[in-house]
């Protein structure tokens, strides 16, 4: 997979202040890469479920799709997947393009986060 075409995107947790320090070193041109971030583990995990998962997994690299076989990909009812797609676009992970398709753009995901002791 070519990842220029494709790239990888990071998904992981991101207090404010890690995001302010992240934008700061963005303008002053230190590569970022592609992040998704969330401001918690419980937010990460609610918005990211098994099912949801699946369909990123199916759409990665594949380019726009219509809602109907995204569901066909991941053998699940269109009703189901059109409510997980919703709340995937809602959170910023996929696109919906403008002829109604969706599309995540991305060849693959990394998390990556450190679990600390409480």
């Amino acid at each position: 997979m070519d990842e220029r075409q494709h790239p990888i995107v990071t998904l992981g947790l991101s207090s404010i202040e890690e995001t302010k320090r992240q934008m700061a070193a963005a303008f002053r041109g230190e590569a970022q890469g592609t992040h998704i971030d969330f401001a918690s583990i419980d937010l990460l995990w609610k918005v990211l479920t098994v099912k949801r998962w699946e369909i990123l997994q199916a759409m990665a690299g594949q380019g726009d799709m219509a809602i109907r076989e995204v569901a066909r990909r991941v053998e699940r009812d269109v009703k189901a997947v059109h409510g997980d797609i919703t709340a995937l676009i809602a959170a910023g992970i996929i696109d919906k393009t403008s002829d109604g398709k969706v599309v995540f753009p991305y060849g693959g995901i990394r998390v990556d986060f450190t679990l600390k002791a409480a």
